[in-house]
């Protein structure tokens, strides 16, 4: 009789884990299958793509797009542009972010409870764009980098999280500990809270990281031609050929258009990239800090 229930309690558990297996696969087809399509469509022939011919694999396998688009002078320097920026504002919301919500996350801190409430108020109310540039002139900000991260230096949302996490899984009897041995708010921070909050910093690192390199409406309102990030010069790029195949200089219209679509895709691909590489080697702390730093009820 046991064999025969621990038999079948092993055949739902494998049945379970087949169905969990296969639902894991679809979602990761669904999701994935288009940034594959995107990428077999920028080495395919355009008019390929869109009758319906490049389902899996290119069809009239061609690099032009990708030449066109490295064909640009101003690519690299937008690339260094964007890497500066991403580096730079990532260091600075991640500091940001951390010393705003350890204080939140002390109980003793006078007024917790107000101050959040303030900071809370900015995540549903803003002065808006016109409002936002007046103080970024007016403060001496424009055609400088900082203009991307002074006015949004602190995601609350992301300070929720971390003081979430600073709450629920740094041990405040560890920190009392500290006290008693003589340690100040400061020592406490950089000696015990920091390091056991790496995983829940892989998270902010990601999500700031993420945020600069895809922003480029922000650096095109403040910040130079010169001055511009990856994605704005890739954006001009399309721009360029978008004029390119209106004037068919040079090409016919349908070869113009053909080169524009091309370029379009090979500009998703380009400005995806780096943080398709990047992610797998975050990805472990990602989801653990993510987890562990979720609201808890």
């Amino acid at each position: 009789m046991e064999k025969k229930q621990k038999t079948s309690a092993g055949l739902s558990d494998k049945a379970s884990d087949i169905i969990l297996v296969t639902l894991c696969v679809l979602i990761l087809l669904i999701v994935a299958y288009p940034l594959y399509y995107v990428i077999v469509a920028s080495v395919s022939d355009p008019y390929d793509v869109y009758a319906g011919k490049t389902f899996f694999l290119p069809s009239q396998f061609t690099l032009e797009g990708y030449k066109a688009v490295f064909a640009n002078k101003d690519l690299f320097r937008g690339f260094g542009n964007s890497v500066l920026y991403t580096v730079v504002g990532t260091i600075f919301s991640v500091v940001m972010i951390y010393i705003t919500a350890f204080p939140l996350s002390r109980k003793n801190l006078p007024g917790r409870t107000a101050i959040s409430i303030f900071f809370i108020i900015t995540m549903y109310f803003g002065g808006g764009l016109i409002p936002t540039y007046l103080v970024v002139r007016d403060t001496g900000l424009l055609n400088n980098m900082w203009a991307l991260f002074l006015p949004g230096g602190v995601a609350m949302g992301n300070v929720i999280i971390v003081r979430n996490f600073f709450e629920h899984n740094i041990p405040s009897e560890m920190m009392e500990a500290a006290a008693i041995d003589g340690a100040d708010d400061f020592t406490t921070f950089f000696r015990i809270v920091v390091p056991l909050s790496r995983p829940i910093m892989a998270v902010m690192v990601v999500f700031s990281m993420v945020a600069f390199w895809n922003d480029w409406f922000t650096a095109l309102i403040y910040l130079q031609k010169e001055q511009y990030p990856f994605p704005l010069v890739l954006r001009g790029i399309l721009i360029t050929a978008e004029a390119v195949q209106n004037m068919t200089s040079g090409m016919s219209y349908a070869e113009a258009n053909r080169v524009t679509e091309l370029i379009k895709f090979a500009s998703m691909i380009v400005a995806a990239a780096p943080m398709l590489i990047i992610y797998p080697f975050v990805q472990k702390y990602f989801e653990q800090g993510f987890m562990t730093g979720a609201v808890k009820g």
